[in-house]
């Protein structure tokens, strides 16, 4: 079976739907609320694992019952949660406000996220071989660079998800990455509103490749001299939380499986259209069977 090692968060999600979003300093009325458990690091961990891969959850939450409810959830995904620690502080929370067109605002408060340190990311005993190292910026960047290093050393294929978008160090993009920002990620990363030169500027620093999630639109993918756009499903979207998550999750689920980088930005395409189908960042994520028929389809 094929072997990810997901190095991020775990957090509940608190998540009101309404009307629309507001605009800053607006309160927006008559919305619904619901309570999802997430992280960006769980949330791929969960999209890997039902993509079929055999999914090992390095991370950190609290000793309080949102901890125990992250765990759980995990392990009832079959992923193994033996390196994912427990610590003084609380464990993460995302408050979440979805529009009626799917799309969202989001805010967190790290909490045990902010403990997940470089010691954990070098995986420590974990045995040479093939398969993806998935990290996200959701715990602190020198993890995120322990992660890349471990990748390096073991023999496995490194994935950043750059979000939420942060300066990379110059370490952690010459460490040769392949990067899954969106689109308004990458204008922060690299400092470019045109979407062939931001790319450009993060493969020059370092990145193997970089596929750019453009929400309907699909993605833009960009690896050594070659950029190809791969267009999106058109689907009704009930809640995009997660999709971003998703296309992660599956690409490295693909690339553990030994596919090629094409083939598995296609799957994981696929998968995050399948994945807005749903309320939650992860009641839509889509098993590894759903994901072949689209891909058919």
């Amino acid at each position: 079976m094929s072997r990810v090692v997901v190095v991020g968060s775990l957090n509940v999600d608190l998540v009101v739907t309404a009307e629309r979003l507001p605009h800053p300093g607006e309160t927006v009325t008559g919305g619904t609320f619901a309570r999802h458990l997430g992280g960006k690091g769980a949330n791929q961990a969960v999209a890997a694992a039902r993509a079929g891969a055999q999914v090992l959850m390095v991370g950190a939450v609290g000793r309080d019952a949102d901890g125990d409810e992250a765990v759980t959830a995990l392990e009832a995904e079959g992923i193994d949660v033996s390196r994912v620690r427990r610590v003084d502080a609380p464990t993460g929370v995302a408050i979440i406000a979805v529009g009626s067109d799917g799309e969202n605002q989001i805010v967190v408060a790290s909490g045990a996220n902010a403990e997940v340190s470089a010691a954990d990311a070098e995986l420590p005993g974990l045995g040479a071989g093939p398969g993806v190292v998935l990290a996200c910026l959701e715990v602190p960047i020198p993890a995120v660079e322990a992660a890349a290093r471990a990748a390096a050393r073991l023999g496995m294929t490194c994935v950043v998800n750059p979000a939420p978008a942060l300066h990379l160090p110059g370490p952690l993009l010459a460490a040769g990455p392949i990067l899954t920002p969106n689109r308004e990620e990458l204008r922060t990363l690299a400092g470019e509103t045109d979407l062939e030169a931001g790319v450009a500027a993060l493969m020059a620093a370092g990145a193997e490749a970089v596929a750019v999630t453009l929400g309907a639109e699909g993605v833009f993918l960009a690896v050594r001299d070659q950029r190809r756009h791969l267009a999106g499903a058109h689907v009704e979207v009930v809640d995009a939380t997660g999709a971003g998550d998703t296309f992660s999750g599956v690409l490295a689920a693909w690339l553990a499986d030994g596919r090629p980088l094409e083939e598995a930005v296609a799957a994981a395409n696929a998968a995050a259209s399948l994945s807005v189908s749903q309320p939650g960042a992860r009641g839509g994520m889509p098993r590894r069977a759903q994901i072949e028929v689209a891909l058919r389809g």
